[in-house]
């Protein structure tokens, strides 16, 4: 289920949200504590019963577990109170407060708990403490600090008896809000509008259905995910679950800012992810955790995707073939190829070692430009190829110049990688980063008369190529290409 929370300071606006947010949610929290004033809560609350046509809880937070209410206990209580006599299908007691409840009627009881520093290591205590007082639903919600934290929300979901919500508050939260179903947990919440949430961490209502298809998601539903940080500006995200839906397939693939690869990488098999897309920085930094490589991989020696198969984790590079293909698609057009071209490649990271051994196989002049020399000269001695320092790029004559770094990614799209005077007519250059589509890097070069290429046909067909390693299914390249577009 979806529950939708209203934070409105009013009955009036109150009733108004409801109504909008009953087009879309299971169940709907009033959050009274928003509401000044105790009589105004009072009758917030009776005119809300009144004029639902969803489920409520209704929930009454003190400031000490991150609501708003500033009266006295007694005061809050009295509210909840109420609600319980006005016969709420739900109330929502704080695990202190809850010996203080007269329960009667019909109202069931959540019991909750929250903590908005951590997730303690002692919820199976936590859970059974709270179930010593024969609650309807158990509630533990805790914050997130590193993604296994998920992890162990998870495991408390699928051991749980009684009927339980569950999952982690803040940006590293997310997969918990997104996969409580698979574990067990009832619902989820969801906020109508971005600035009207009444917790960190909440997605919109729209992101939760359009993007992730939450209400499909069930116990049997497989798991992918895109490892990276960032990756709130991932696109990927939207783009396989559109295809997974496509093709009719039971499958969710979620974002996950990961900080310590070798640590996720141990936990994650706990909860059973079928496969992976790897970004920026941990293309190189996963290789010790895998199990086994791609051929093609390892001589690239770095990965960007993958694919569980028998309990092993197998890791593969779509970048390079992707790379390879775009430019020389766009090369088609002016009736060129890609054969023995002079090529300046910035940075020297996983994209651009895939994008450097793809092109070294065409027969490429390749230099490696980076700000971190030594970097720029590992990748070169593994490619045969020259290096140099970024700030020496001017002094090199090149035909196609590629920007594999980061520098001009969204949100920082004012940034480009290099000065707009060493672009020259005629030149061709590439930027791998698809959000924008169009760069400052991209737009001083179109100024300055040079074949533009930007990073969407090679973010689409690696992507489409990770689609066919997971599922053995021929990807629908038009509806990802057309969703990426409708984003951007």
């Amino acid at each position: 289920m979806i529950c939708i929370p209203i934070t409105a300071r009013s009955t009036e606006e109150t009733i108004s949200e409801m109504a909008s947010a009953s087009k879309h949610a299971d169940i709907i929290e009033l959050r009274i504590d928003y509401i000044p004033e105790l009589q105004n809560a009072l009758t917030c609350i009776e005119k809300s019963l009144k004029s639902t046509t969803k489920p409520l809880i209704i929930t009454n937070r003190p400031e000490r577990e991150g609501g708003k209410f500033n009266g006295s206990e007694q005061d809050r209580l009295s509210l909840l109170q109420r609600a319980i006599e006005l016969e709420a299908d739900y109330v929502d007691i704080e695990y202190d407060s809850i010996k203080q409840i007269n329960r009667r009627n019909s109202s069931k009881i959540i019991i909750s708990y929250h903590d908005f520093k951590e997730t303690p290591h002692n919820l199976g205590r936590i859970y059974s403490d709270i179930c010593q007082h024969k609650p309807d639903i158990v509630k533990i919600v805790t914050y997130a600090n590193d993604i296994t934290d998920n992890i162990r929300i998870f495991e408390l979901l699928k051991s749980a008896k009684v009927p339980t919500i569950s999952f982690c508050m803040g940006e590293l939260g997310h997969i918990s809000r997104i996969l409580t179903k698979k574990f067990g947990g009832i619902l989820t919440f969801a906020t109508l509008e971005k600035g009207k949430e009444s917790a960190p961490g909440q997605l919109t209502v729209k992101e939760l259905s359009e993007i992730y298809h939450f209400k499909e998601i069930n116990r049997e539903t497989n798991l992918y995910g895109i490892i990276g940080n960032p990756v709130s500006h991932s696109m990927s995200p939207a783009i396989h679950n559109a295809a997974f839906i496509e093709k009719g397939l039971n499958s969710v693939y979620v974002p996950l800012k990961i900080a310590n690869i070798g640590s996720f990488m141990k936990e994650c098999r706990k909860i059973d992810f079928h496969g992976f897309s790897i970004t920026i920085p941990h293309k190189e930094s996963v290789l010790p955790f895998l199990d086994g490589i791609d051929q093609t991989a390892e001589k690239i020696g770095a990965i960007n995707t993958l694919v569980k198969q028998n309990r092993k984790f197998t890791g593969y590079n779509t970048d390079c073939m992707a790379a390879v293909i775009g430019l020389e698609c766009s090369l088609k057009k002016n009736n060129d190829t890609l054969n023995n071209k002079k090529v300046s490649i910035i940075g020297a990271g996983g994209a651009a070692r895939a994008i450097a051994f793809g092109l070294k196989e065409k027969g490429c002049d390749i230099t490696i430009f980076n700000r971190t020399l030594k970097r720029a000269e590992k990748l070169s001695y593994d490619v045969k190829c020259k290096f140099a320092s970024l700030e020496e790029i001017h002094k090199y004559d090149s035909e196609i110049l590629i920007n594999t770094t980061s520098i001009g990614m969204f949100p920082d799209v004012d940034h480009t990688p290099v000065p707009k005077n060493i672009l020259k007519e005629s030149m061709v250059v590439f930027d791998v980063i698809y959000n924008p589509i169009e760069t400052r890097l991209l737009r001083n070069a179109k100024e300055k008369g040079c074949h533009t290429v930007n990073g969407l046909s090679m973010f689409i067909n690696q992507a489409a190529e990770q689609f066919r390693l997971w599922t053995n299914i021929e990807p629908p390249i038009e509806l990802m290409t057309k969703v990426v577009k409708g984003i951007l």
